[in-house]
């Protein structure tokens, strides 16, 4: 079989990844690779006419005139696509496959760590240990902390249920708790499925012990957790977010937090890096991560590698895993 030309337009640090040499030898097989890392349209502009196939993260965004220029293109592989350029590129009669459920297993289990480490307060006793500050109980079980609690048996509300929600259902299942799912997208037969129950976002809030938020961001969904929401969280709720920041009102969250009455876990902000100034740094109830749930090297790997698969099944006429369909549209971010 003749090679075909493809174009793998990722940030460099993705070209040299010892954790993606064996895929990038396995397309070398079937393909001319050319490594580029353009950002903008204007700069991949002079790569597309060459390109038989592409394998690219979101960025530069398709429109239709940027795709006039690929005059060769069939096949279209992302990490991850806007809701615009999926459009523009279905249109287009492009093979288009999005392999951004890769990081949905690094994601849920963050998510569970988060669950986990706020309700048992781990991050604080390491801090504290290491500090030589950690407070040992003289009277048991008198000084236990009355938010320090298990996770089994929890009334658990999920907000967004699609790879990352689904997967972390999977990996709640061994704690039996009382599942609620908030997902107007999903099918009933697959939240059935997991034993859960559907219900409002605000009926969500208001019943769940812990919310976790993993949900796609859109104009739809921007603020989807505003004042009135987050002021319904119960008393000492623990709040999860591994999606995005655009979702919720954070100054609203940040009020809320204030209070000292309920917990929140944070892996997203709304300006990244975290400002140093940012009032989430002092809230002892506020526990925060780097933005680092989906990205380690497994997920790299993985991500890259399903994508592969996607452009050897278009080459072989075979279905693929991976294909985007105008219905899942709606589940991506804007």
């Amino acid at each position: 079989m003749k090679k075909i030309n493809l174009l793998i337009n990722l940030p460099a640090g993705f070209h040299t990844a010892p954790v993606l040499k064996p895929t990038y030898a396995r397309l070398a097989k079937i393909a001319n690779l050319r490594k580029r890392s353009h950002n903008a349209g204007t700069e991949i502009a002079a790569d597309l006419p060459w390109a038989d196939a592409i394998i690219m993260w979101s960025w530069p965004g398709y429109t239709h005139e940027l795709l006039d220029q690929a005059t060769r293109l069939k096949f279209s592989g992302h990490l991850d696509i806007s809701q615009s350029g999926a459009r523009v590129a279905l249109e287009r009669g492009l093979a288009v496959s999005v392999t951004r459920r890769a990081f949905s297993p690094a994601v849920s289990e963050m998510a569970l760590s988060l669950v986990l480490s706020t309700l048992r307060q781990t991050s604080n006793y390491h801090a504290q240990m290491r500090a030589g500050r950690e407070p040992w109980i003289a009277k048991f079980p008198d000084e236990i902390p009355p938010h320090e609690r298990q996770l089994t048996g929890r009334a658990v509300g999920l907000i967004g249920f699609g790879a990352v929600g689904q997967r972390l259902a999977e990996l709640l299942a061994p704690f039996h708790c009382q599942l609620r799912i908030y997902d107007p997208f999903v099918p009933q037969e697959v939240i059935a499925k997991f034993g859960a129950e559907r219900v409002t976002l605000k009926s969500l809030i208001r019943s769940s012990e812990i919310v976790v938020l993993c949900a796609a961001s859109n104009p739809g969904s921007r603020h989807l957790l505003g004042k009135a929401e987050i002021n319904a969280f119960r008393k000492d709720a623990v709040f999860v977010n591994v999606a995005r920041a655009a979702l919720v009102d954070t100054a609203s969250l940040i009020a809320r937090l204030k209070k000292n009455d309920m917990f929140a876990a944070l892996d997203v902000f709304d300006k990244e890096p975290l400002d140093k100034s940012s009032p989430l740094r002092k809230l002892p109830n506020a526990f925060l991560t780097p933005h680092r749930a989906g990205g380690i090297l497994e997920s790299v790997q993985r991500i890259v590698s399903m994508l592969a698969d996607d452009l050897e099944a278009h080459l072989a006429g075979k279905p693929r895993a991976y294909a985007l369909h105008e219905k899942m549209i709606p589940a991506l971010d804007a």
